[in-house]
């Protein structure tokens, strides 16, 4: 009997990601009676790719893989994580910078060199661009992008100060430091964003209507502790195309600003455009600084 094949995005190294899922694969071999495939993508894009062109059955896609996927295939969400209380079916992204940088705001950002997951990530590109480009600040005009494909190889670069700042998921970031795989004392949040639309379960194009409907009921049924722990949830809900329309209007945000080119100076903030490496500058001055009393000793 043929898998069903199950696609995963890369947000974090392929062992990490199968390790975590690896009880919701067994909880739904075990519900549908036949076997079940882990498949991560090499990236976002390649996962999406896969899942449009048939080569997945199902895929756990971000808002905007799902938007970008779905332009062009009959691909139609069924599941999404639901967290209770006033989160509901959302999380947030968030921008993280060394513990004792000294920028307090997302303005302070210009000029410097912030580093992003995957260029199809929601949480680790599109919605923190969408935050700095509130803040006032437009990609590749007034910061530098460095894409280093997940989101514990950006919390990295940040700690090591191999980038100004660090964009990524924040129930992610909350992870890693439980885990212990980033020191308390090397980063902090800078910004969070608004709520985010969460990923949804989606199913491809022609799957057949008896096995979309097994694995809808198996995923909203789905009450494992060690199957939902990964995804933060207390259940599955249903999840439909309308859910990530926000997301769509934040990445058009995005895509106009682009075509509308640079800001007149008359709206740009007053931020110093090289206000990040000179606010670091200062701070590294004033750390390294000696105090003097007269003659030297």
């Amino acid at each position: 009997m043929e898998p069903i094949k199950c696609g995963l995005l890369p947000g974090e190294s392929k062992p990490v990601v199968e390790r975590l899922n690896e009880p919701l694969r067994a909880c739904l071999q075990r519900c549908l009676g036949r076997p079940v495939q882990l498949v991560v993508g090499e990236n976002y894009v390649a996962t999406g790719e896969a899942l449009r062109q048939g080569r997945l059955d199902i895929a756990y896609l971000g808002p905007v893989t799902y938007v970008l996927q779905s332009r062009s295939a009959a691909l139609e969400p069924f599941a999404r994580p639901t967290h209770g209380g006033s989160c509901g079916p959302t999380f947030r992204a968030a921008i993280i910078v060394p513990l004792d940088s000294p920028l307090q705001s997302l303005a302070q950002l210009r000029g410097g060199e912030i580093a992003f997951g995957d260029l199809a990530s929601t949480s680790g590109s599109w919605v923190p661009r969408h935050m700095l480009l509130q803040a006032g600040l437009a990609a590749d005009r007034d910061y530098v992008r460095r894409h280093l494909g997940a989101h514990d190889a950006v919390v990295s670069a940040v700690a090591a100060r191999r980038a100004t700042a660090g964009a990524l998921s924040l129930p992610v970031f909350e992870r890693l430091l439980a885990e212990g795989r980033i020191g308390a004392g090397a980063v902090r949040v800078l910004a969070e964003s608004a709520p985010i639309p969460e990923y949804m379960w989606t199913f491809r194009a022609g799957l057949p209507t008896a096995l979309r409907e097994a694995l809808r009921e198996a995923f909203i049924e789905l009450l494992t502790p060690a199957a939902l722990r990964p995804y933060r949830a207390q259940g599955f809900i249903p999840a439909v195309d309308a859910d990530v329309d926000r997301v769509r209007q934040w990445m058009e945000d995005i895509l106009q600003a682009r075509l509308r080119g640079p800001l007149p100076p008359s709206v740009l903030p007053p931020t110093p455009r090289h206000a990040a490496s000179e606010a670091a500058a200062r701070w590294r001055h004033e750390r390294t600084a000696q105090p003097r009393s007269g003659a030297a000793s």
